[in-house]
């Protein structure tokens, strides 16, 4: 009985990784194309006139594409 319950949980499971991942990605890259549409406004100058969300942005959308490429990685075995 409990192998049954095993491989039913197995088919049912949901690998929330992708779906997660890929909305954080999303926002790193509209965070991202904000910034740059954005550069140069004298709103940056409150950061030190570093572009944060061009600069966080780009992190997220980095930390993203590596998340995603290791929730396919996973997948796959």
């Amino acid at each position: 009985a409990f192998d049954g319950e095993r491989e039913m949980y197995e088919q049912v499971a949901l690998d929330l990784r992708a779906p997660i991942v890929a909305r954080v990605t999303a926002r790193g890259a509209l965070l991202a194309g904000y910034g740059l549409a954005t550069a140069g406004d004298p709103m940056y100058a409150r950061s030190g006139g570093i572009n944060l969300n061009l600069w966080w942005g780009g992190v997220m959308l980095a930390f993203g594409v590596l998340m995603l490429w290791g929730a396919r990685r996973g997948a796959r075995g």
